[in-house]
């Protein structure tokens, strides 16, 4: 019966789950994702000793950390991606329950160390930043409520998304962390987009973002600074962003040479935020654009299945987060080379950092389990067969 709907049925649902999921998953966007991880420790072998070194640690004590991470970030990735969209769905919503809780309660439980920014919680052996776990959860959440909206009979969605939307802008913005702030108002409004908001909504959040900017560079001296450092014509050669343009300028096309590198001997964030200023600077333009084409990768080929998708759900879901993770990686090279101010964002399976790794599996493998092939035809035989009829 489900042929004669919906087309040929591409997998057997009675197959066994690690035959099934292997030739239902997309795998290049699988093995981009392991090897944005592999260069993500060659990157970090480079950069983290000098502040092993500072710190009084072992040469390697930071890299043997991001492969214990980046290792159960990796196995998180391949659990989710094995799982149904519904399941997806059920988890997704209590770990945003979990995370909206932590975040709300970062003002009187957080820490900032000693960084003007209170996004983190302290447990001794490692730091967790309830924001990077907050963005999946998000993501799947919202899509629910969109796609739930277009249901008949369904509840105003667009609105309690636009309203929890807001709520976890302001909460962001308070501490301060307006880049994941903005990350999260873009994942929304390429999510509204999609469920087909009209371009004047769009428009007004707009303005409505840029009014909130302008408030933002009012009251917020941290804010104000940065947006002057990236307007400034000068540039302080002394400052973080002096010395990443200083490193990809003394790379070149072929780089320096491996440990040859002076960049990460001058930037306290060389390993996380700065990380690509290193890989240009020990290797070369070319090594830049190989860590740009796999990202392009991730981000084309899942829209390019997402556009297939008939299920409204997992075609938001699914956008909104390969959207929310190729722009993150967009701003971290962006504020490296000064095409964007400084916003304190790691380079998803790159950087250096245990919530961004475990909390970019957690999102990759949501989006790997939305992207896998099903049984259920693709969205353009709707057509065929209306043009049949």
């Amino acid at each position: 019966m489900t042929e004669m709907v919906y087309g040929t049925v591409p997998v057997q649902t009675g197959d066994p789950i690690l035959p099934r999921w292997w030739r239902t998953i997309d795998k290049w966007t699988m093995s981009s994702i392991l090897l944005l991880f592999g260069i993500g420790l060659l990157l970090g072998l480079a950069s983290s000793p000098p502040l092993a070194a500072k710190n009084g640690l072992e040469p390697f004590h930071y890299v043997t950390r991001q492969a214990i991470f980046g290792g159960a970030a990796m196995v998180v990735m391949f659990i989710t991606s094995m799982m149904s969209p519904t399941l997806v769905r059920r988890l997704a919503v209590l770990g945003f329950l979990v995370a909206f809780v932590a975040l709300a309660m970062l003002p009187v439980l957080g820490t900032d160390f000693g960084k003007g920014a209170t996004r983190w919680y302290s447990l001794g052996f490692a730091a967790v930043q309830p924001s990077e776990f907050l963005k999946p959860g998000f993501v799947v959440m919202t899509a629910w409520l969109l796609a739930a909206s277009q249901q008949l009979g369904g509840p105003p969605g667009k609105t309690y998304s636009f309203v929890l939307t807001v709520v976890i802008v302001l909460m962001l913005a308070l501490q301060p962390d307006f880049g994941q702030a903005a990350l999260v108002l873009f994942a929304w409004g390429v999510m509204y987009f999609v469920a087909g908001a009209p371009m004047t909504i769009l428009i007004v959040l707009a303005g409505l973002v840029i009014f909130g900017g302008s408030i933002a560079y009012s009251n917020s001296e941290h804010f104000a600074r940065r947006i002057d450092g990236f307007l400034s014509p000068d540039l302080d050669p002394t400052t973080q962003l002096g010395y990443a343009t200083n490193a990809i300028r003394e790379g070149g096309f072929f780089g320096v040479g491996v440990g040859e590198g002076q960049v990460k001997w001058s930037l306290p964030d060389a390993h996380t935020d700065f990380i690509i200023a290193v890989a240009a600077e020990e290797y070369g333009l070319i090594c830049v654009l190989v860590i740009i084409a796999l990202y392009t990768v991730i981000v084309v080929r899942s829209l390019l299945r997402l556009m297939k998708e008939r299920d409204m759900f997992i075609r938001l879901a699914g956008t909104g987060l390969v959207c929310a993770f190729g722009v993150q990686a967009m701003i971290n090279m962006g504020v490296a080379v000064r095409l964007l101010p400084a916003k304190g964002m790691t380079l998803p399976f790159v950087s250096y950092g245990g919530s961004s790794l475990i909390a970019s599996g957690i999102a990759v493998g949501m989006l790997l389990a939305f992207t896998r092939s099903r049984p259920q035809g693709e969205i353009g035989d709707i057509f065929i067969r209306r043009a049949d009829r």
